[in-house]
């Protein structure tokens, strides 16, 4: 067919494949659905919204009341349907997208989407920001920072973010941090921006704020910034019911703390268990999810889905060869997922 652009032929799926077990620790969600009352609070104004009608252009109401909660000016703000949205108009405003490998999968994939020249940098030695080698790489465009790390669950030290948006001011380009499990690390970068208008912030209300089903996220930048990405996305693109959604989770935001809080606790007492395996080694974290490496990805991941547990594979990126990534989810299924951890130990 010669009807669609010659770089979106060969491009390959994101790499995700639904499979169905009882204990589900895939996909970095959070265990906790969203707080009930909540839920019926955002079930009734959906229920009061006039269906018929669009919502508002740009979600002013709800950048209004992000601006409260975060004390970002409302214009630098931007709503949509996920950050992997986000991530994407980024990508086809850019001219150039710089990446770390690994790295969210994402990144790679929107700019191969968007026809955007993309290069990435390797983690240094025990995934390590490799920050020389950034600031050289850097010379323009977007880069890229998920802090703290996905899939390692590195954190990355504020010096390190500094002399990185020095760089983007120098060159004219945008640091991009990606701040999805910010809450698990108990971090807040955003005085960089506050400083620097080449520096912008990535959030999501997929993880901590439990709502990974209703797909929401937000762009935290300079004005300037945001008013390019607000026109590269499509007008009214925060549907109405979702809006319903975050306004009630944003006048009510205490339970975030909460699920975030467990979720630190549960995974330093995985992470501690974990230690004792004679033949894996998990990863220090600072997200809601362990990186584990295995003598053998498949054989591990065959045998915790033989017992009912499924996690994800992370074997195939550079310098993750026989590593797992395993959600903290529930006490219970964690120790489903210990116990079938140490089977494979003494088998």
């Amino acid at each position: 067919m010669r009807a669609f652009k010659a770089h979106l032929q060969g491009l390959t799926p994101y790499p995700y494949q639904k499979v169905e077990a009882p204990v589900k620790l895939d996909q970095n969600e959070s265990p906790f659905d969203l707080p009930e009352p909540l839920k019926e609070e955002a079930l009734r104004r959906m229920a009061r919204l006039p269906w018929n009608r669009y919502p508002e252009i740009h979600a002013e109401g709800l950048r209004r009341k992000l601006a409260a909660l975060t004390g970002w000016p409302e214009e630098g703000i931007v709503l949509a349907p996920g950050s992997n949205l986000l991530i994407l108009a980024l990508s086809l405003a850019a001219e150039e997208v710089l990446d770390l490998s690994p790295s969210f999968p994402h990144y790679a994939h929107a700019a191969r989407m968007a026809g955007t020249p993309y290069r990435a940098v390797p983690l240094g030695e025990g995934f390590a920001l490799p920050l020389e080698e950034l600031l050289q790489a850097f010379r323009g465009g977007v880069l890229f920072l998920p802090n703290p790390h996905a899939p390692t669950g590195t954190l990355y030290p504020e010096e390190a973010l500094r002399a990185l948006a020095q760089r983007a001011q120098e060159v004219g380009g945008l640091l991009l941090v990606d701040e999805a499990y910010r809450e698990f690390a108990g971090t807040d970068f955003s005085l960089l921006g506050r400083e620097n208008p080449h520096v912008a912030f990535l959030r999501t209300f997929s993880k901590a704020f439990a709502l990974g089903g209703v797909r929401a996220g937000y762009l935290l930048a300079a004005p300037e910034v945001a008013a390019v990405v607000r026109e590269v996305l499509p007008p009214f693109v925060l549907p109405a019911h979702t809006g319903a959604i975050l306004e009630v989770v944003l006048e009510n935001p205490g339970y975030v703390a909460e699920v975030a809080a467990y979720v630190r606790k549960e995974r330093e007492r995985v992470y501690g268990k974990l230690l004792a395996h004679p033949t894996w080694r998990p990863y220090p974290s600072h997200t809601n999810f362990l990186l584990v490496r295995t003598p053998d990805a498949e054989a591990a991941f065959r045998h915790l889905l033989a017992q009912g547990i499924l996690v994800r594979r992370q074997d195939r990126y550079p310098g993750l060869e026989g590593c797992l990534r395993v959600t903290v989810g529930l006490k219970e299924e964690m120790d489903a997922f210990l116990r079938a951890a140490f089977e494979v130990a003494y088998a």
